[in-house]
């Protein structure tokens, strides 16, 4: 299975997967609008590959076969002041 990828111009470390190399018919024109031009960044052979860097490879799988697209996002970032009371009021409980 191939796949292109393509990067967006307006959201860091958000790709977008797709069956067909310029080929966005299966994207919502929402979603195109909101991701930006597509910048093309490469053809990945799926069948060969075990895992993704940043993405769970049998999802992307899935998704291009079942809606012809996949949209990787960056994970969120964690609220660092929420995680520093949480810890805190854990060790002051032990």
């Amino acid at each position: 299975m191939l796949c292109a990828i393509y990067k967006s111009p307006k959201k860091d470390n958000t790709y977008l997967y797709i069956n067909n190399k310029d080929d966005f018919s299966p994207v919502p024109e929402t979603l195109l609008k909101t991701f930006g031009t597509p910048q093309f960044v490469m053809v990945l052979k799926l069948d060969e590959r075990h895992k993704l860097a940043q993405a769970d490879i049998e999802k992307v799988k899935a998704e291009l076969k079942d809606k012809g697209y996949y949209l990787q996002v960056p994970p969120p970032v964690p609220n660092l002041l929420e995680q520093y009371k949480a810890d805190k009021s854990a060790s002051s409980q032990g």
